[in-house]
């Protein structure tokens, strides 16, 4: 099994098939938008613009599950991330990323690369960094920025 196996649910309630990104080095963030981490759309724009061509692909993944700093629903999401950051980067539904609830592509991310304190999610802006073969070769905390990944 691999990243590219999982199908996750667009800002539009869609399937999406991860495979479309195989061949691409994907960095997979869970996001929030009232969040101290928040101004991290900025780095992440700017990899995505710096780098999509060369093959890198940034997966945005609303979570509300860190003192609820992203109420909002998918489409009022779209629009803060687009308003305040132009975020061009390819953005999912909002999902969990811990307990019972969380997203099987989050499980399957934990399983493969634990953090400091385990397994669990810490925080908002936490980044998986995938291979161009869906493999997990890397995870970041939140307060490792964008511009430290390039």
């Amino acid at each position: 099994m691999n990243a590219f196996d999982f199908v996750v649910k667009a800002q539009d309630g869609s399937e999406v098939a991860l495979s479309q990104f195989k061949g691409k080095v994907s960095l997979i963030v869970n996001t929030a938008t009232r969040c101290g981490f928040t101004p991290q759309f900025e780095g992440l724009k700017k990899l995505h613009a710096d780098y999509s061509g060369k093959g890198l692909a940034v997966l945005g993944f609303p979570c509300n599950q860190f003192a609820h700093q992203t109420r909002e629903n998918e489409a009022e999401i779209a629009s803060f991330c687009s308003l305040h950051y132009d975020v061009q980067f390819r953005q999912f539904a909002k999902i969990d990323v811990n307990g019972a609830n969380a997203a099987p592509l989050y499980v399957w991310l934990k399983e493969q690369k634990g953090g400091i304190l385990g397994s669990a999610i810490k925080w908002n802006f936490t980044k998986f960094l995938v291979d161009r073969e869906g493999n997990v070769v890397g995870r970041f905390g939140p307060t490792t920025t964008p511009a430290q990944l390039e």
